[in-house]
């Protein structure tokens, strides 16, 4: 599994999270551990661009995925085949502002967890454009956050 960060956003993130919250999520989601994804992360000029580039929407925006081999989840079976899932790019200043306007508040590393969850789902086909795809994303989202979290707590208090 090639997991390559790139942080061109001048915001200090701990990038040892991204790579034990991406092998979390790829053993969760049985996704092949010859998979690779990109995380780039970029300050709000440069996400403004991209949303503008990509999605035709002014202003920055939070995350943007970008598939390549359109690999799905795979199943403890059967795991995702090995290719390029692509990139995730995340904007750190963007994050604080959602985390600190969040109720209750919470991190921006926590945050940034959220998101880059998120983008990989994007990345292996899921979406929210209908309610039922809504409910599907966003519950697995909160599954796959959930054992990353207790997974941390337990990596913490070790």
């Amino acid at each position: 599994m090639t997991i390559e960060i790139n942080n061109e956003s001048g915001f200090e993130v701990d990038e040892s999270v991204f790579l034990r919250l991406m092998e979390s999520n790829f053993a969760q989601l049985h996704v092949s551990p010859d998979a690779d994804v990109a995380i780039l992360l970029v300050d709000e000029g440069a996400m403004e661009a991209l949303h503008v580039q990509w999605m035709d929407e002014p202003g920055p925006t939070d995350v943007l995925s970008f598939p390549m081999d359109e690999l799905r989840p795979g199943t403890e079976e059967q795991p995702t085949a090995p290719g390029l899932l692509g990139d995730i790019v995340l904007c750190p200043q963007v994050a604080q502002t959602q985390a600190q306007a969040a109720t209750p508040p919470q991190s921006t590393q926590d945050e940034l967890v959220m998101l880059t969850t998120h983008g990989l789902l994007h990345l292996l086909g899921f979406d929210h454009a209908e309610p039922a795809e809504e409910r599907e994303m966003f519950g697995l989202q909160r599954e796959l956050i959930a054992t990353f979290a207790a997974a941390e707590r337990r990596r913490n208090h070790a």
